[in-house]
Order: C-alpha cells, then structure tokens, then sequence
C-alpha cells in the first residue's frame, strides 16, 4: 500500500507498467469534471471507474482484495478513512474469489486506517487487504489496472 499527495504520484510510475498511462490521464484531465462511471483507458487492462458512493462505518464496510488488479484511489470531495490490512491476513482465508469482478470480500475491521484527503491518492495492491468510502462523504476515481500489465 502507498498513501501520498498527488504532486508525488510521478514517483510512482516504475511500480508497474501502466502507471505511465494513469499518471499522464490524470495530468491532462479535470477530475472533478469526470462523468460518474467506467472508462477503459487501455482496454480491461487499465480503467477509471468515478464512483459517488454512500459513505459507510468501519463496521458495515468489508475489507476486499484483488487478485489481477491494482487501484489507485483519489478522493475528490471529501476525507476517506481507508483501511488496510495484509491480505494474508484477511478472514476468513476461505473466502470466496470472485472471478468475473476480481474480487474477494472479508469480514471484519481492518487493522488500520488513514485519512486520505483531496490531493492524495492511496494505492491498493493484491497484497493489500484494503477497505476505502468509509466514514465520509467519496467522490473520486479509482483507476485499476492489471497487475503486471504491459
């Protein structure tokens, strides 16, 4: 996981691939001007996804991870508490993957969370266990893109 200002985002780009892409798409766009919904950037393979979504307690949220994706989260409107937890971590270890959606839920609180504020991105990787909209008002984007991708 990596929490930092977007100034910084740059510093990033090595980590995989497609973080190039991302970076320069979110230079040369005006988020806040972003039509909710999913946006294929390089087909399946690296995507926006702007979400309004209804802000939920650290009890009603569920920790997720993904297994070929990797987001990259940046609150627009208001503060996320973003919580993280290791995904070999997560409960239970059973847990059913799904496929279609890239997706596996957990139950319980994270281990730990942090304020992500407007002008900061959070990066989740599939090693990450990691809960975000929690505890305030979200609308921002999310770009995943495979992990690994070239």
């Amino acid at each position: 996981m990596v929490v930092d200002r977007l100034e910084n985002i740059e510093k990033y780009a090595s980590l995989n691939p497609l973080f190039a892409q991302a970076i320069e798409f979110l230079k040369s766009h005006d988020l806040n001007a972003l039509e909710v919904g999913k946006t294929e950037l390089k087909g399946k393979d690296l995507l926006v996804n702007v979400a309004q979504t209804k802000p939920k307690t650290k009890e009603e949220a569920k920790l997720e991870t993904h297994k070929d994706f990797i987001d990259i989260q940046i609150p627009l409107s208001g503060t996320e508490i973003m919580g993280y937890t290791a995904a070999k971590d997560c409960v239970p270890e059973d847990a059913p993957y799904n496929a279609e959606k890239d997706i596996t839920f957990f139950t319980g609180l994270a281990e730990s969370y942090i304020e992500v504020k407007p002008g900061m991105f959070a990066i989740f990787f599939p090693q990450d266990g990691h809960i975000g909209s929690t505890a305030t008002e979200y609308a921002g984007p999310a770009y995943s893109q495979k992990n690994g991708a070239t």
